[in-house]
């Protein structure tokens, strides 16, 4: 389930991460179309960022669904696991806490 969670972010991330050199990719022609004047190249850069950006919004609001959906998951799964494995559960927080602690301590 983990793998699945963590390859399932990463193409999110991937996806969001192309969408967004796009974006810097169309707002680049747009500086550069309004730098030489306005004209119907600069229209054109100006209506395919205008879309990139739409484009952009709703692939980072499915993003955020996608990561609070996976975060609720892995919530549950390790609810899952702390109530059945009471015991373990107490020994790894408490080891987790005594490495903390010790690497605090050497600061």
């Amino acid at each position: 389930m983990n793998d699945t969670i963590t390859r399932a972010l990463q193409e999110d991330r991937e996806r969001l991460a192309r969408d967004l050199r796009s974006v810097v990719e169309d707002a680049e022609q747009l500086l550069k179309h309004a730098a030489a004047g306005t004209g119907q190249a600069y229209d054109e850069a100006r209506v395919r960022l205008e879309q990139t950006l739409r484009g952009a919004r709703g692939e980072l609001a499915e993003f955020e669904q996608a990561v609070k959906e996976r975060v609720m998951q892995a919530g549950m799964a390790t609810d899952g696991y702390v109530r059945s494995h009471p015991w373990e559960a107490v020994g790894i927080g408490a080891g987790v806490g005594l490495l903390v602690g010790l690497l605090l301590a050497r600061r």
